[in-house]
């Protein structure tokens, strides 16, 4: 039987390096866990996008709650074995470029905007998103993650 993302090891371990990384820049936690929930389980299941990929030359997605598999038309599996750059058209790559650049220098990036792609050619527009560098305990960056509760399908 597959088990549900959030209940496997190395996911349930990067679920607490997004929300330490996001506490760390935000100062506020990424999501509330109740006491029935795991804060895997509580970020899978937010009711806000979740996405976020390592430190590769050409990024790869290393996890994506259910809410952003749902809005990019993919499964787990699929989704974590594509490279981020291809989440946007390619009109829309320089702009993506230049907002990951900013967190080089600041950490996170709010109120960022941008057309993403679903696997199936859906775009869609999201709005306030919130950009961060994930880092471990030491402060080395691991990758970059990103959440948003708006968008808009064109």
């Amino acid at each position: 039987m597959h088990r549900s993302p959030d209940q496997q090891s190395q996911a349930q371990l990067w679920s607490r390096q997004l929300a330490h990384s996001y506490q760390h820049w935000r100062h506020q936690p990424l999501v509330t866990v109740t006491e029935l929930q795991t804060l895997a389980q509580a970020l899978f299941e937010a009711p806000v996008a979740i996405v976020s990929h390592g430190t590769q030359a050409d990024p790869i997605f290393n996890y994506a709650n259910r809410c952003a598999l749902n809005l990019w038309e993919l499964d787990w599996d699929t989704f974590t074995q594509m490279p981020s750059r291809l989440s946007a058209e390619p009109m829309h790559r320089d702009e993506r470029a230049q907002m990951l650049a900013q967190l080089q220098t600041h950490g996170f990036v709010d109120n960022y905007q941008g057309i993403r792609i679903s696997s199936q050619g859906q775009r869609f527009y999201i709005q306030q998103a919130v950009i961060w560098n994930v880092i471990d305990d030491t402060g080395t960056r691991l990758g970059q993650a990103a959440t948003f509760a708006n968008w808009q399908f064109l």
